[in-house]
């Protein structure tokens, strides 16, 4: 155990790590990572429990309760909105709307959330504030009535959370460290072991015993990650803000290379919105279809359709060992490819993933049912993908921004996603309208083409920045 870990002082690097107050190294990383993990573990337990009963609820519940004369605050006029823009819409179309603007607007706010960190409360306070407000949230789901009012929570305690925990493990190591991707890499499994566990809870719970079942399962997730949090307080790095008052620093203007830095962290970003449009209909209309259209029966047992969210989680801690062996291997031969490049490769498999959707939907009727099998080497190859490039472009973030604006231009790369996951709502808009071949087909093009525009980008970045990235 002795080599496992160490308590010694003078193992930890110094610079961002030489402010945690206990140090101690788990598995050659610092403590503080775990202690992250487990978080972001459990609140993401919480958003994919929602997340997986979301459009399920929507189209076979709540839009039909709307119509019956149920009270859902604000609900009659947000379809009214969205109606006035975009025409009529069944009950389908105006779920995958719900859906696109939930997923958005999580992924938006945290750019304002990044900002209210590195400016007023440091990274710690705003994190707890945002556990708070979507425990509050996932509560609130339980009532019809309060659904709009249930998801602004989350979208606003997301914005205080998703970019302030992210950050927090940059902090954990100095500038050039090594071990800065790998640990991003097993950050990124807690995101995932929470995203496993939630549908097999949450999905259970919530599609079988009653959908307020499910939600409040997801709201007691919330309040443990929490409970890990402020448990694991001295494992963790000071914030960005409070290492800069101590300091006593006045801010000075940004550099010519900070200033070429952001500008191409944010053409990353703009890039990087295709891809998000693409993967995010796992939760959208691929869940539609694993419900309607996929024989879920396993040796006599119907298992629910909302376990096939588990799929893509259960893959990533499959594969991601073999992937960090692998990236290790070419680091050693010099051949592993820049963050960049990986990042474009993520795009090419997510669209590899969909041929086999194209292949075996051709002529499907409306009522037939695919293997679940389908589904699964479809997510397994679209997983890999997700790996190369989700986690890195969380690594690049905090390699590239300038120190006193990480927070900032974390939230930043997360609302790219803000853009991209609108866009996975209005693409589903077209599930219905289209044949199933040819609505594959259209996600897996647009896959492969934002790969190359991400491949494009490497060279002139790496310009920018001075360095590989």
């Amino acid at each position: 155990m002795s080599s496992i870990i160490s308590t010694s002082a003078n193992t930890l690097e110094m610079g961002a790590a030489s402010t945690v107050r206990k140090q101690r190294l788990i598995l050659g990383h610092p403590a503080g990572l775990f202690v992250l993990f487990f978080t972001e573990m459990w609140e993401r337990f919480s958003f994919y429990g929602m997340r997986a009963l979301l459009v399920l609820y929507l189209t076979q519940h709540l839009i039909q309760a709307s119509q019956t004369g149920t009270t859902i605050y604000g609900f009659e006029g947000l379809r009214t909105g969205l109606e006035a823009v975009f025409g009529p819409l069944a009950v389908q179309p105006l779920a995958s709307q719900i859906y696109g603007l939930y997923t958005g607007f999580v992924f938006f706010t945290p750019f304002f959330g990044g900002i209210l960190a590195d400016r007023v409360l440091g990274q710690r306070k705003t994190v707890v504030i945002g556990g708070l407000l979507m425990a509050i949230g996932q509560f609130l789901m339980a009532f019809e009535s309060s659904f709009l009012i249930a998801l602004l929570f989350l979208i606003l305690g997301n914005g205080c959370f998703k970019p302030n925990i992210s950050t927090q493990v940059g902090n954990l190591y100095k500038p050039g460290d090594p071990r800065r991707d790998r640990a991003f890499t097993i950050f990124y499994m807690g995101v995932n072991l929470g995203a496993f566990l939630s549908p097999l809870i949450c999905g259970t719970l919530g599609q079988l015993y009653g959908w307020h079942y499910g939600f409040i399962s997801a709201g007691i997730g919330m309040l443990l990650g929490l409970l890990v949090y402020l448990l694991g307080q001295d494992y963790l790095a000071q914030d960005q803000l409070t290492r800069d008052r101590s300091a006593q620093k006045e801010l000075e203007p940004l550099t010519s290379k900070e200033w070429r830095a952001i500008l191409g962290l944010v053409a990353l970003c703009a890039l990087n919105i295709v891809f998000w449009g693409v993967y995010e209909q796992q939760g959208n209309t691929m869940q539609l279809f694993a419900d309607k259209n996929t024989d879920w029966h396993f040796l006599g047992w119907e298992m629910p359709s909302t376990w096939f969210q588990a799929v893509n989680p259960a893959f990533i801690f499959l594969l991601t060992p073999f992937l960090n062996t692998f990236w290790t291997w070419q680091t050693k031969r010099q051949k592993e490819p820049c963050s960049v490049v990986k990042m474009a490769i993520g795009c090419f498999l997510l669209g590899l993933g969909f041929v086999f959707l194209m292949f075996v939907t051709r002529g499907l009727g409306d009522t037939q049912k695919i293997s679940f099998l389908w589904l699964v080497a479809c997510t397994a190859l679209y997983t890999i993908g997700e790996i190369y490039l989700s986690p890195i472009g969380l690594s690049l973030v905090t390699k590239v921004a300038p120190g006193r604006l990480v927070g900032m231009m974390m939230g930043f790369w997360f609302m790219s996603s803000f853009f991209g996951n609108y866009l996975s709502g209005y693409l589903g808009t077209f599930y219905e309208k289209m044949p199933k071949e040819n609505f594959f087909f259209m996600l897996s093009v647009l896959a492969v083409i934002s790969g190359f525009a991400i491949f494009a980008l490497q060279r002139p970045l790496t310009k920018a920045v001075g360095k590989d990235v």
